[in-house]
């Protein structure tokens, strides 16, 4: 790691104080930072020595790859299809990857274990056993690094618990995969994936502001940070106000 990384996410973070005990979950695109000569590692090392105290996660989804014609999910041997910052740190630096045939996240640190234990009790990808139904119980924060709201998949679980029968595919329609566990285990696993419908996330940016949502950039490479509490306040409201609340409509 190179101070000028470290420096970098120490700016990045000050911003909402973000504590050194905190889970954070990033969702990023690393070329526009790469081309201007920020290493993958040495990102992920700076964010590893900030949350000295806390937990990092990202998301390693694979739902492009694992499908019902390659229903079979391996813990440790199914690439992240999320950006190589999500890959190297899958493979060089998390202790523990969450089992969900699309929707998985690694992590490292503190509360990484209980985080990411339970995600494949849940029948849909962001459950409330996911990560992102649990870090509620946490002080979490989202990092946006090069990628907007689109990317938000906090944003999911409301959409889950306030609405199912709009945002995911039903019982009966729930598809059968195969979870290989790094000790070599395997659970069977039924999924109601989301429903390929128009979202537009971007809506609830102005609330998100005035909770104390930051943004800046790098060089013009984008970053937004803000806290899952802040996500799940708006989106709830939101969302039991108008059920349709997440769509582009």
């Amino acid at each position: 790691m190179t101070s000028r990384e470290r420096e970098l996410f120490r700016e990045i973070f000050s911003t909402l104080e973000l504590p050194t005990d905190a889970v954070l979950i990033v969702h990023s695109a690393m070329r526009g930072l790469g081309q201007q000569g920020y290493r993958a590692e040495a990102v992920i090392e700076a964010m590893l020595d900030y949350l000295s105290q806390g937990t990092l996660l990202m998301p390693t989804m694979t739902w492009r790859t694992v499908t019902p014609t390659n229903p079979v999910f391996d813990e440790i041997h199914t690439p992240s299809h999320t950006g190589i910052l999500t890959e190297i740190f899958r493979t060089r630096y998390a202790t523990r990857r969450s089992l969900h045939p699309t929707h998985s996240v690694a992590g490292f640190g503190q509360h990484a274990e209980i985080l990411l234990a339970g995600h494949h009790i849940g029948d849909t990808p962001v459950s409330a056993s996911s990560p992102y139904g649990l870090m509620r119980d946490y002080s979490s924060y989202v990092l946006l690094l090069g990628v907007g709201m689109e990317s938000c998949t906090a944003i999911h679980h409301p959409e889950e618990m306030v609405a199912p029968d709009i945002y995911v595919k039903k019982r009966e329609e729930a598809e059968i995969y195969e979870l290989i566990t790094h000790d070599g285990h395997t659970i069977p696993y039924f999924l109601r994936r989301h429903l390929r419908l128009p979202r537009n996330f971007n809506k609830f940016l102005p609330d998100l502001i005035r909770l104390g949502m930051r943004t800046g950039n790098i060089g013009g490479v984008s970053w937004s940070l803000l806290r899952v509490s802040d996500i799940m306040q708006v989106v709830f409201q939101a969302l039991i106000e108008d059920a349709n609340a997440t769509l582009s409509l």
